[in-house]
């Protein structure tokens, strides 16, 4: 459960999301490097910059021209821990001009017609700092996305493949299980399922057969095997093993005519009634027990798939979380509808601490946008307004939470009517800031085709690294800043009166 707990921020930027390394003093005895550092400065101005929208002022947005595209689909693809950040030179910032990190790019990554523009660099190499500083220097170049990725390693509380990682224990009143007994009978694993389905039938052979010995036993009928003058109650019931068989041969009517009941005596017509009856009550538990148990349409979700990562990016000029469903069968979900559920674990105002705490998302249950026509693989999305719990996270804050969503889909089985469920989850670290999804349908002799090898395929967009909420007050700013001015304007405007 603490696990969900947020983390403390890190030395980061407002607005990036990579590390920055801390500002190397300049030694003396090295002026003959200020013209390789002015030409370095240079060279970061004119090099791409990476998709993320920096805001170094709250009034106005500077884009900026995106990087390279890197590996589709991964995350490690676009957070790199090597990428060393260049600043400005010493001089600018001790003027108090800001720096942004920018990712260093491979000679390969670059274009042509960048690397004819950028100077070479120069080729002195800068001395390896000692003592506290470098090591400190070292912790933040370790502390890139791809190493807080794999510390993170925590207890899903669903997985991947739609399992609750939950369980069940100091059960008190475990008669509640008893009393539903055809649920926890198809419940079972199928080794004990048919453990249980061989046990119904082998007890009740062995219980009714003892009771068919014991009145043998007790009239006499063991006792004058073969003497054909003897009244016997059953017929060739003379020992145990012949017992059983009669019992078998009673309960699934396979009966070879050699043992049979006679009217000497009542009790063996009231024991063959009451085997028949219990035989056709276990027939009727058992036989659909299996039938429920095979039909589960709990295999049916297998074949529905997410994409393994979420994606942030802009969609109608508003920032959307969105994701990838898609169904590897001809016969479709019938009414088929799609919700998400928030993990995160928060502290009230009074100090209680609720762990695991479940809030919804919103896919669109107001314009009816969750209920899905499961054709062909579909992007959802989710809207971060200000009723959404990502109102006020960005793309640095994103690095420092701890959360978990939960995808739930539901629809009806064509071909059997039950209802069927696949679930998915998506952490913090499966959420790639400033991308999208690539087409994956296109049209081919009349008809349209989906090829699932893109099913999981992005590429990079630039979208701003700011929250929602921040991109919203920018506007609402630029909005005023617009009407003051026209108002300005037509004041200006106005003929003087007289």
């Amino acid at each position: 459960m603490l696990a969900y707990l947020p983390r403390p921020p890190t030395d980061t930027s407002r607005y990036g999301t990579f590390p920055q390394k801390p500002e190397i003093p300049a030694t003396p005895g090295a002026p003959a490097e200020a013209g390789q550092q002015e030409a370095s400065t240079t060279a970061a101005k004119s090099s791409p910059m990476p998709n993320y929208l920096s805001l170094p002022t709250r009034g106005s947005i500077i884009p900026r021209e995106p990087s390279p595209p890197l590996s589709r689909g991964s995350v490690a693809a676009q957070h790199r821990p090597s990428d060393t950040p260049r600043c400005l030179p010493a001089a600018a910032r001790d003027a108090g001009a800001r720096c942004y990190p920018v990712p260093a790019l491979s000679t390969a990554s670059i274009p042509s017609s960048v690397r004819g523009r950028t100077p070479a660099r120069g080729s002195t190499a800068v001395p390896t700092l000692e003592g506290p500083q470098s090591r400190r220097r070292k912790l933040l170049e370790e502390d890139g996305p791809v190493v807080l990725a794999g510390k993170r390693q925590r207890q899903r509380y669903v997985t991947k493949v739609g399992k609750c990682q939950v369980n069940l224990g100091n059960i008190q009143e475990k008669k509640r299980f008893l009393s539903d007994i055809f649920t926890t009978i198809v419940d079972l694993k199928y080794r004990w399922f048919l453990f249980v389905f061989m046990m119904c039938y082998i007890v009740t052979w062995v219980a009714f057969g003892t009771i068919y010995f014991l009145d043998a036993w007790a009239r006499g009928d063991v006792w004058h095997r073969g003497d054909p003058a003897w009244p016997a109650c059953i017929e060739n019931v003379d020992s145990f093993v012949s017992a059983l068989l009669f019992s078998v041969e009673s309960q699934r009517t396979i009966g070879y005519g050699s043992r049979m009941v006679t009217a000497n005596c009542p009790e063996g017509v009231i024991l063959l009634m009451a085997q028949s009856i219990v035989g056709s009550m276990i027939d009727a538990l058992m036989v659909g027990c299996m039938f429920v148990k095979i039909s589960r349409p709990k295999k049916r979700a297998q074949t529905l798939i997410f994409s393994k990562n979420c994606v942030v990016s802009r969609r109608d000029e508003k920032l959307c979380l969105m994701f990838r469903v898609g169904d590897l069968r001809d016969s479709h979900m019938v009414d088929a509808k799609i919700r998400a559920k928030l993990i995160k674990s928060r502290q009230t105002a009074e100090g209680e601490f609720i762990p695991l705490e479940q809030s919804e998302l919103n896919l669109g249950y107001d314009t009816g946008e969750d209920r899905l026509f499961l054709v062909e693989p579909q992007i959802i999305c989710h809207v971060i307004n200000r009723h959404s719990p990502f109102w006020d996270m960005s793309a640095e804050s994103l690095r420092r939470e701890q959360f978990e969503i939960i995808i739930i889909l539901e629809g009806i089985v064509e071909a059997t009517g039950m209802t069927c469920q696949a679930r998915t989850s998506y952490t913090e670290d499966e959420i790639l800031w400033g991308y999208r999804f690539e087409p994956c349908m296109s049209l081919e002799k009349g008809a349209f085709r989906v090829d699932y090898s893109r099913f999981e395929m992005t590429f990079e967009v630039q979208t701003p690294a700011a929250s929602a909420k921040e991109l919203q007050e920018l506007k609402e700013q630029e909005q005023q800043m617009r009407s003051t001015l026209s108002l300005c304007w037509d004041h200006l405007l106005q003929p003087c009166a007289p």
